[in-house]
């Protein structure tokens, strides 16, 4: 005697039919979200530079606080700044040194901490100024020979960082003061857009 499986109706499977719309749907669901996506990596990418950026302006503004002492914040293309470095507009890697000592006690600038920068994010361009000095208050100062090859100027300073085709490039302002600030400059600062950059 043979006997008969019923299955019951809702234990079936996909059809091939069935199959193929799903993944054409997913398909075309994928493809119009790449390209946001894209943005929104190149975006992450500006911002991921520009903290670095930010923080090691603060660190070197930090120690010259701390220790009473003047310190240079640089942009290098050196990868080992720990073993001396020369310091060069729109680097690729930071590096915090104090100032050599006027008593000739020290000839060249110690070393503090580094990072990089461009190694974080691949195609980031920054443009910004090769040394920032900052003296025993904190604030930006003169000096000709900050042992980095490079002098400082006591002037504000302005670090762009972009990406090609980035929807939302960043500035990174530092003041005569000493304040450190990251701002759009897509926007203008105001009350309705505080992270707006001054114009």
């Amino acid at each position: 005697m043979k006997t008969s499986i019923h299955l019951p109706r809702g234990t079936r499977g996909f059809t091939l039919i069935e199959m193929m719309v799903t993944v054409v749907l997913l398909s075309i669901l994928m493809a119009l979200a790449f390209p946001a996506m894209n943005g929104w990596i190149r975006n992450s990418r500006i911002r991921t530079v520009a903290d670095a950026l930010q923080n090691g302006i603060r660190l070197a503004q930090t120690e010259a606080l701390r220790r009473s002492r003047q310190t240079v914040f640089s942009l290098t293309a050196d990868t080992n700044p720990a073993d001396g470095l020369t310091a060069v507009a729109n680097g690729t890697n930071w590096s915090v040194n104090f100032v050599p000592l006027l008593t000739g006690e020290e000839t060249d600038s110690t070393f503090i901490e580094g990072g990089g920068l461009t190694g974080l994010a691949p195609n980031v361009q920054i443009t910004g100024p090769a040394t920032l000095c900052f003296n025993s208050l904190g604030r930006v100062v003169d000096n000709s020979t900050p042992g980095t090859g490079v002098a400082c100027t006591a002037a504000a300073a302005t670090y762009d960082i972009t990406i090609p085709n980035a929807d939302r490039p960043l500035r990174v302002l530092v003041a005569l003061g000493g304040q450190v600030r990251m701002c759009d400059p897509a926007k203008t600062l105001s009350n309705t857009n505080p992270d707006g950059c001054p114009a």
